[in-house]
This record gives C-alpha cells, structure tokens and sequence, in this order.
C-alpha cells in the first residue's frame, strides 16, 4: 500500500492532476476539520458506494489518524483499485501541517 505525506498531497491538489480524495470518517467527525474537495464516505459504506469512487484516477484514502484509511486503501487494493494512497497521519497531520505553514499555532 503507497502512503502521502500531507505535503505530498498539497502538491498534488496544486498540481495538474488533483488525486480523488475520499476520507472514511463518521460524518460527525467532519467537525473537526476537512481537507476542502474530500468526499465522505463512511469506512462501512465505501463497499456498497464504489460506483461513487473513480477508477481513472488516484484515490488517497483519509481518516482522522491514518488507521482507518489504511485499511481502507488495502481494501480497495483487493478489489481491484491500482491507484490508492493512504494519507499518513490523516486529517490530524493535514490540520497542523496548514497551521505551521499559515503561521498559527
């Protein structure tokens, strides 16, 4: 399974060929914090919603730590996805990888 770092992921999204990010958390996790354009699908629906997620082009995988993600992107290996990533660290990584860069915190 490839992992991408917070940074990684910024560069990607700026970049020319934006990753489908999906993050798996409860929808009331989404308070604290998402990573803008991420779609929610919680880890126990993704199965049954795969016709929601692209098989064109790479997908990162997003929880709130990296644990659930994980899984999930070596579940959608075994069916058949090539092009998965989980982000490390999860949304916690991405929140405090921004506030260090906007000065905060």
């Amino acid at each position: 399974m490839r992992s991408i770092t917070p940074d990684g992921l910024k560069r990607r999204i700026d970049g020319d060929e934006a990753p489908f990010m999906l993050d798996v958390r409860e929808p009331e996790e989404m308070a604290d914090g998402v990573i803008p354009g991420s779609v929610n699908i919680p880890m126990d629906d993704v199965e049954q919603r795969l016709h929601e997620l692209p098989t064109d082009r790479e997908i990162v995988v997003i929880c709130h730590m990296g644990l659930r993600s994980a899984y999930v992107a070596r579940r959608l290996e075994a069916l058949g996805y090539d092009r998965v990533s989980n982000l490390s660290g999860g949304v916690d990584a991405w929140l405090l990888g921004r506030s260090k860069t906007s000065g905060a915190g």
